[in-house]
């Protein structure tokens, strides 16, 4: 499942960002002549009620769609992996304050946060790839904590602290090897949060505005007319389903993969 996963993922962003370049049909082109038109071999995703392709619309949706996922997933990421390794590596009262902080901020559901976050905020993508990793590095934070804790336990990580090997060089050199796994899991399982909450926030009408679009401006565009134009939301609804379900079953994966490994270490 996980190659099927892998090359089904693959084939979706590939074509999401290099079709354009053969299939040319502006996504802007109104055509009042072509409104709510069913799929056919002309317009193979159909059209909307204002007579747009769907295709070339989801096309470009989903560029927006997968980069602010990516994006935002990296960072939280990232932001999360720091305050983790800085929790666990140096324990004690700074342990205990970020630990604090993480959560303050679990305390409130993460997509009521960004409702919040964005409902005073006139939304971007910038602003939600910033509003977003603001909401999601704290599952990371506390996987890689966990962690960080059991690596600093270990025999010859108090050796190294002992010699007064720096601080950056142990965890450079032996934590993020250790850690990188968890990271590579996390951050899959990140892509498709992140996608999903834009996704949301654009369906709401609190994300993406006209003219840009994306996977969720456009489920919400054909709301409207889904009990005659099923197509208008089916398939930017399909890209979305195909692409967390990939980076689900890859997440999967890495995770088995992961505890094989260590139950062999064991």
């Amino acid at each position: 499942m996980f190659k099927i996963a892998l090359y089904l993922l693959l084939s979706v962003v590939l074509a999401v960002f290099l079709l354009p370049f053969i299939y040319t049909v502006s996504p802007y082109e109104l055509d009042p002549s072509k409104i709510l038109q069913a799929p056919s071999f002309e317009h193979l995703f159909g059209t909307d009620r204002l007579g747009r392709d769907m295709l070339a619309r989801v096309l470009e949706g989903g560029q927006t769609s997968l980069i602010i996922g990516f994006l935002a997933a990296t960072i939280s990421s990232i932001v999360g992996l720091v305050i983790g390794i800085t929790a666990g590596y140096f324990k004690g009262n700074v342990d205990r304050t970020i630990t604090i902080v993480i959560d303050l901020f679990l305390t409130f559901p993460t997509f009521f946060l960004l409702l919040a976050l964005v409902s005073y905020i006139q939304a971007s993508s910038v602003i939600l790839i910033i509003v977003i990793s603001i909401t999601g590095w704290m599952g990371m934070s506390r996987m890689i904590r966990s962690e960080s804790f059991a690596i600093s336990n270990k025999p010859f990580i108090k050796i190294l602290k002992v010699a007064n090997v720096p601080t950056y060089k142990i965890i450079f050199k032996y934590f993020a090897p250790l850690l990188a796994p968890i990271f590579l899991i996390s951050f899959t399982f990140g892509v498709g949060g992140s996608i999903l909450a834009e996704s949301g926030l654009s369906f709401l009408g609190l994300g993406i505005n006209p003219p840009q679009m994306s996977w969720g401006s456009l489920l919400s565009d054909g709301k409207a007319v889904i009990d005659i134009a099923w197509w208008v939301s089916f398939f930017p609804g399909l890209m979305i389903f195909i692409i967390t379900f990939c980076l689900i079953q890859i997440s999967d994966y890495l995770q088995s993969v992961a505890n094989s490994k260590e139950i062999i270490k064991n």
